[in-house]
């Protein structure tokens, strides 16, 4: 029996995305876009050969944190980034909320 790694969450900014990583391999992401002074959180996602290992939760909250330290206000678009925040009110105060202006600018950057 082989021990696996522990996941790794990097920042990837070509992408615009954090990625996390089993043992060298991409598991999942949460992809965001800048807007001034907040990081809009639109898409998490982790692949279904990682499904129920709690990486999408270890990744949303390197991210978080990350998005924290670097003076960046959360901008939860993404359904699994909100309810996430919702269970954990330590990011509460870093948060803005999701308005129509908001959704109206990350469909046109994302070109939805």
């Amino acid at each position: 029996m082989t021990q696996s790694s522990s996941p790794v969450v990097e920042r990837v900014d070509d992408k615009c995305r954090y990625e996390i990583l089993v043992d060298g391999e991409l598991a999942g992401f949460a992809a965001f876009r800048d807007r001034g002074a907040q990081r809009v959180f639109h898409h998490t996602e982790i692949d279904d050969a990682y499904a129920g290992q709690g990486l999408a939760s270890h990744l949303v909250q390197q991210a978080l944190t990350d998005t924290r330290n670097a003076g960046k206000r959360i901008v939860p678009v993404c359904t699994y980034v909100a309810k996430f925040l919702q269970k954990h009110d330590d990011f509460a105060d870093g948060t803005d909320p999701v308005t129509d202006d908001v959704r109206t600018w990350i469909g046109s950057v994302l070109g939805n």
